[in-house]
């Protein structure tokens, strides 16, 4: 299904990319070699259906998790404190 497999680490951190409101589709894929139809099948699979609807119509109205759409340039695919210490 994708390229390589992900851990459980990764793929919680790819989820909750896909959840955030600026963070782009482009921004996973460089991070983590998921395009967004992988995101989608990736989302469908760990998901319950009725989040994943929720999510699949937050996401499809929203310009700003698509690089081409947005209005302003961004420099880095993350911010310095999105990370969380363990």
């Amino acid at each position: 299904m994708y390229e390589r497999e992900l851990s459980v680490a990764q793929r919680s951190r790819v989820i909750e990319m896909a959840w955030e409101d600026r963070t782009t589709f482009e921004a996973i894929e460089h991070s983590y070699g998921l395009n967004e139809a992988d995101v989608i099948k990736l989302m469908r699979q760990e998901l319950k259906p009725t989040s994943f609807r929720l999510w699949r119509k937050r996401v499809s109205s929203r310009a700003t998790k698509h690089e081409a759409m947005r209005g302003f340039v961004v420099g880095r695919a993350y911010c310095k404190t999105q990370y969380k210490p363990r």
